[in-house]
Parts: C-alpha cells; sequence; structure tokens
C-alpha cells in the first residue's frame, strides 16, 4: 500500500468512526508535547503520565495541547503508561456527551482550550496587538493554543520613543 493511500485510510478512520471507549481504555487530555512521538496527558482523576503515539498516526495525524484522546494501557510502562487508540474531535466529544460516556471533570472546559485557559472564565482573554487597531471584529480567527500569548501591546510613551530614536537616526544618516 503506498503512503498516500495509507494516509487516506488513516485519516477517513480518524474522522468519521465514532467509538465508544471499552472498560479498559481512558479518555484523556493533552497537556503537552515533549517531543519523540510522546504526548504528555491527564486522566479525568488528574492522574499525568505519557503515551506514545503508534506509527500509524505518525505523520499523518497531528494533536496539539488541548487536544483529548482515547489510550490503552500499557502494564510494563513505568514512564509511558498507554498508546493512543483514537484522536477524540469536536464531533466525537459531542457524541460521547450524548451516550453519557464523557468524563465529569471534562465537561466543564471547552474543548478546544486547555485546563489552565479554562480555568480563567471570569477573566478576559489576553489579545496580543502591534500598537494597531483594528476595527473589524476578529473573533472568528484561528487562535493558536500552542503559544502562550504575553501582554505584547505597546504603550503610547514606548511608540514615541521609538519614533524620537528613528528620526534621529534619520538625521545622523543625512
Amino acid at each position: 500500500m503506498s503512503q498516500a493511500t495509507k494516509r487516506k485510510h488513516v485519516v477517513k478512520e480518524v474522522l468519521e468512526e465514532y467509538v465508544v471507549p471499552s472498560p479498559q481504555q481512558q479518555i484523556v487530555r493533552v497537556l503537552g508535547t515533549p517531543g519523540n512521538n510522546l504526548h504528555e496527558v491527564e486522566t479525568a482523576e488528574g492522574t499525568r503520565f505519557l503515551v506514545s503515539m503508534p506509527t500509524k498516526f505518525r505523520k499523518n495525524i497531528w494533536i496539539k495541547r488541548g487536544d483529548f484522546l482515547l489510550v490503552d494501557p500499557i502494564e510494563e510502562g513505568e514512564k509511558v503508561k498507554a498508546e493512543i487508540n483514537f484522536v477524540l474531535y469536536k464531533d466525537h466529544v459531542r457524541y460521547l456527551k450524548k451516550e453519557g460516556l464523557w468524563p465529569e471533570a471534562f465537561s466543564n472546559t471547552p474543548e478546544s482550550q486547555p485546563r489552565s485557559e479554562a480555568s480563567r472564565e471570569g477573566e478576559q482573554p489576553a489579545v496580543c496587538s502591534s500598537g494597531e487597531e483594528d476595527s473589524d471584529d476578529d473573533s472568528d480567527l484561528f487562535v493558536n493554543t500552542n503559544r502562550p500569548c504575553y501582554g505584547c501591546t505597546e504603550s503610547e510613551e514606548d511608540s514615541e520613543e521609538a519614533a524620537a530614536v528613528t528620526s534621529d537616526q534619520d538625521e545622523e544618516d543625512k
């Protein structure tokens, strides 16, 4: 089977199948990716451990912080305690909630946000701007949850100082 055909079948399986977890499987949330096809996850009880990505998903399916996974436990694992069986997207989460199989600890947080961001429900989300005010509504734009947003707004004093420095440099160049 060619690589393209394999990729097509793997992606179709992940996007179109709806699975129900078996008794030994767990639903977990991704906290980070330390590398080497490993992902740090957290269970509904709050237990943290590493899971491995099987070769059929590598370079075919991308997992980011805040995603939910269905994992199979590995008995002999010390650090890596499970292997990814299925990646749960929004439609899968809705299906599991409708079936009553979704963990109660995960139902309080939105599917697309990690716990650290969802715990700040009352706070306004941090907005990064480059000093320019945009009159258009940007709420429909994609927000990359893998990059933290630090307070990167420029104050008026900073922009005035920068303008003064550039004008001084322009005078020196002449």
